[in-house]
């Protein structure tokens, strides 16, 4: 009878034995699919900053801001948009934040760094709001991220000289920002599938 006790609690093990045996046949597939992810993420993440640091160059070789001083295209905000819809805020962030600081020190200055971080972090957290709200298309998401930028950008100035002409200005720029982000918008609305179909698994599901 100990025998058969024995064998019987064998034979109920057996089963729990050939699950754990098959997870741990799994396990090291499973985190080679995971390193496989994150290092493609990495890569299209230092594609993506690459990307936004050259058009903030090529931003600053066009003479738009003829006419108003200060306004710009936003041309890397492309890269931005799509890092926000690829991979989510924190990325942005990171993109933006090292886009910023990198442009800032090989063409303007500490003020110039400080005055588009300023923009740049608002106009990321407002299309972070819009876009999770899901009632939006990218157009409008990039059209009000642009307004956004600008109106960062014109507080920040005020901050520093509280006699700039705010009233006069902030309208001037919020147009701005709207005509360049639907013009963004349509942009990456455009080249967004091609981009999330070459990112693969890296980026996060719709």
């Amino acid at each position: 009878m100990k025998m058969n006790r024995h064998q019987d609690t064998g034979r109920s093990r057996c089963p729990e034995e050939n699950t754990d045996r098959k997870t741990a046949r799994k396990s090291p597939d499973v985190r080679t699919e995971k390193n496989r992810g994150t290092a493609q993420k990495t890569a299209y993440l230092g594609l993506l900053t690459g990307l936004a640091i050259v058009l903030g160059y090529v931003e600053s070789l066009i003479p738009f801001d003829f006419a108003v001083p200060g306004i710009r295209l936003g041309l890397c905000n492309v890269a931005i948009l799509i890092v926000l819809n690829l991979y989510g805020w924190r990325e942005a962030c990171v993109v933006t934040v090292i886009r910023v600081i990198v442009i800032g020190f090989l063409f303007g200055n500490m003020f110039s760094i400080a005055y588009g971080m300023a923009g740049s972090l608002l106009s990321v957290l407002v299309m972070t709001l819009l876009i999770r709200t899901d009632r939006f298309t990218l157009t409008g998401v990039s059209a009000a991220g642009g307004t956004a930028h600008n109106i960062g950008q014109i507080l920040v100035a005020y901050a520093v000289a509280p006699s700039f002409p705010l009233f006069w200005y902030l309208p001037v720029l919020m147009t701005a920002g709207v005509v360049t982000g639907i013009l963004i918008g349509i942009t990456v609305s455009a080249i967004l599938p091609a981009v999330r179909k070459a990112a693969g698994r890296s980026a996060r599901p719709l």
